[in-house]
C-alpha cells in the first residue's frame, strides 16, 4: 500500500486537491483510503466517503499537536487502510504546527501552498516545506505571473530538492502529475519513521502549567533577550 501525508497551511486548498487526486486514482483502477487529522471540527471523511463510496474516517488531535497526534495514530490507521484492502492511503493533517514535520520515510510527502499568502510564505514554514517531495501550488489565478515567478523561486530557495506543481485546485487542472507521483512512491513499510528530526524540546507549559514568564518554567525557556533560532532541517 502505498502511503501519502498532505500538510499545509489552513486555507491553502489540500482538500481539494486530495479530492480531484482521488477521483484520478480510482479512475485508474486504484483502491483508495482517506484519513483527516484535525484539531477540533472535520467532515472530509464524510465527503469522501459520500463522493467516492471509499473507507474514510477523521481523528481529532484535541490537547495535542495534530503533527504530534498523526505520528500517535498513523500506525493504526495504516492497519486500518490495509484492512479495507486499500492500494493507496491518503493522510490530510490539519497544518497547524510549522515547526515539526508530519512526513515519514516510505511515503509520499505533499505540501500545499496558496500563492495569494504572500512571497515569504515559503520561508516561514520549516520543515513543512524542506522534508516535502513536491510542493503543490494552488490559487496561481490571484496573483500575477511575476509573483508566480517569486514564489516559486522561494519555495526553492528553502527546499532545493522539492518538485514543485502548479495546479488549479478548482477545476483540478495538473493533478496528473501527482497521479503519477503517487503511483511511483514504492509501498509504505511495516515500520517507519519520522523524516526529520521533531523539535528540539519539550517544555513545562507543554504539559500544562499557565504561569506567564519564563521565570516560572524550566526546560526550554526564552527570555526577550535571547533569540535562539529554530531554523528545522
Amino acid at each position: 500500500m502505498k502511503l501519502v501525508v498532505c500538510a499545509g497551511p489552513a486555507t491553502t486548498g489540500k482538500t481539494s486537491v486530495l479530492r480531484h487526486l482521488t477521483r484520478k486514482l480510482i479512475a485508474t483502477g486504484n483502491r483508495v483510503a482517506f484519513l483527516k487529522i484535525d484539531v477540533q471540527y472535520a467532515d472530509e471523511d464524510e465527503l469522501f466517503a459520500a463522493e467516492f463510496g471509499i473507507p474514510a474516517r477523521k481523528v481529532y488531535s484535541g490537547e495535542l499537536c495534530p503533527d504530534h497526534c498523526s505520528v500517535m495514530v498513523l500506525g493504526d490507521a495504516l492497519r486500518w487502510a490495509q484492512g479495507c484492502g486499500a492500494g493507496v492511503f491518503l493522510t490530510e493533517t490539519a497544518g497547524l504546527c510549522l515547526r515539526c514535520s508530519p512526513y515519514v520515510d516510505g511515503g509520499l510527502g505533499i505540501v500545499v501552498l496558496e500563492a495569494s499568502s504572500g512571497m515569504n510564505l515559503p520561508r516561514k514554514i520549516g520543515p513543512m516545506l524542506s522534508l516535502a517531495d513536491i510542493a503543490v501550488v494552488t490559487k496561481v489565478d490571484l496573483v500575477s505571473q511575476a509573483e508566480r515567478e517569486v514564489f516559486r523561486a522561494r519555495i526553492l530557495d528553502a527546499a532545493p530538492q522539492v518538485r514543485v506543481r502548479e495546479v488549479n485546485a478548482l477545476h483540478g487542472v495538473g493533478i496528473d502529475p501527482l497521479v503519477r507521483a503517487v503511483m511511483a512512491t514504492p509501498d509504505a513499510g511495516e515500520r517507519m519513521g519520522l523524516r526529520g528530526n521533531p523539535p528540539v524540546g519539550t517544555c513545562t507549559i507543554c504539559v500544562g502549567k499557565k504561569d506567564v514568564g519564563w521565570q516560572a518554567h524550566f526546560g526550554v525557556v526564552r527570555p526577550l533577550d535571547n533569540q535562539a533560532f529554530y531554523r528545522g532541517e
